[in-house]
């Protein structure tokens, strides 16, 4: 596996608040679009004139949180602005604003800003339902992944396709550049191990965009009862499979950086583990440590922050690792630090909780590293199914690929 430098960081990340404009009345929907350098990538949401005249005379529900924003501005200020009927809002984890915690329930309510109805798609209700849908016309899915199949972003686009599909409205996907989006790798889901953590049987890096995994979900008939969604997916344009892309906005509380979405494929692991990945702390999912970890070099100790109020390990100073600077991190997906760490843990048969095999999507990873398997040898247990699911991700891309 190869090694990368150095990874930049984010400039700097400003939660742009949707302005105060009120629902557009009129239909009359104005279709000019600003202006791009012809040279960088042009997300989904910015190709205006692609998908404006699809809005005319509709009435529209978005799916997006924080990182649904177009040049400069929350993808909603600007659509209310052109004058679509833009007549509510759906939340995803951790909320319109980004600001909640992992596994935190959203509540619904309404946004001040805009007045809108915010209906929260992470609490009691993971699906639209006929009532939330039946004055909607088209729901629009602008939000950044990261592409890790435990990011549970694409899990609600999964359901509201669902709800889409039964209701027989229209679905349009913004698409945005995958960060993660130039290799593939891991285990493959085994179904038995479905949950919101992993709903398809896709790697852990599954190497595709928002849009190209919703025409995946569409084509392989992984919807409740193999329905079809009424789906249309706006490209990015000057994207492919071998782009870097820096996330302009965090996309979640505890992925900072570039260097944490990165690391997120591979670390995320410890939340099935006794050990902390630094919520809590300013650099999560770069910092790994529990207090018993035998090596006391590094230490970090998790606080209650915006984001992580009660993360593990919560006051108590933890011993471990320290990814921040490491010049020699594999950028790809790695089990290194996953087993180095199960190695050192004074009681085993504690180290690992029910949470892994959801993540892992698969009991294999626990086994394999129970019964002291290298990496190597686990890596090799997935290579039949990563060839089987790149022939059938070829089906779905919208862009050239990473090989």
């Amino acid at each position: 596996m190869k090694h990368i430098l150095l990874v930049s960081v984010f400039s700097a990340f400003i939660f742009l608040q949707c302005g105060s404009q009120k629902p557009a009345t009129s239909n009359q929907v104005e279709t000019s679009a600003p202006k791009t350098a012809t040279n960088e990538i042009i997300v989904g949401a910015a190709r205006f004139e692609a998908y404006l005249p699809l809005l005319k005379d509709k009435t529209v529900a978005m799916v997006v949180n924080q990182t649904s924003e177009v040049e400069g501005k929350h993808i909603v200020d600007w659509l209310l602005e052109k004058k679509v009927n833009v007549k509510k809002i759906f939340a995803p984890e951790h909320g319109f604003r980004g600001t909640a915690d992992a596994g935190e329930k959203i509540l619904s309510g309404v946004d001040e800003k805009t007045g809108l109805p915010l209906i929260s798609l992470y609490g009691k209700d993971r699906k639209p339902s006929e009532e939330h849908l039946k004055e909607i016309d088209v729901v629009i899915f602008d939000i950044q992944d990261v592409g890790a199949r435990f990011y549970t972003y694409i899990s609600t686009m999964h359901y509201v396709m669902e709800a889409c599909a039964e209701q027989g409205k229209k679905m349009i996907v913004l698409d945005r550049p995958n960060p993660n989006g130039d290799y593939v790798d891991g285990f493959v889901l085994d179904m038995k191990h479905q949950s919101f953590v992993g709903m398809h049987p896709i790697p852990v890096v599954h190497g595709l965009t928002v849009g190209e995994l919703a025409q995946m979900i569409n084509g392989e008939g992984w919807l409740a009862n193999k329905v079809k969604c009424a789906l249309e997916v706006i490209k990015c344009e000057n994207y492919t499979h071998k782009s870097k892309y820096s996330l302009p906005i965090k996309p979640s509380p505890n992925l900072p950086n570039d260097r944490a979405v990165y690391l997120y494929p591979s670390l995320c692991f410890f939340e099935g583990t006794i050990v902390s990945l630094g919520r809590g702390t300013d650099s999560p999912f770069q910092v790994v440590g529990y207090p018993d970890y035998p090596d006391k070099t590094f230490s970090f100790t998790p606080k209650s922050t915006e984001g992580a109020k009660n993360p593990p390990l919560k006051d108590q100073v933890c011993y471990g690792v320290d990814l921040r600077q490491t010049q020699d991190w594999k950028y790809r997906f790695s089990l290194h630090e996953l087993i180095k760490f199960y190695k050192s843990a004074p009681d085993k048969s504690k180290f690992f909780n029910d949470f892994i095999n959801r993540l892992a999507g698969t009991d294999r990873l626990k086994k394999m590293i129970e019964a002291g398997k290298t990496e190597e040898e686990i890596r090799a247990s997935w290579q039949e199914e990563l060839v089987a699911y790149k022939q059938k991700r070829k089906k779905y891309l919208l862009y050239e690929d990473f090989e």
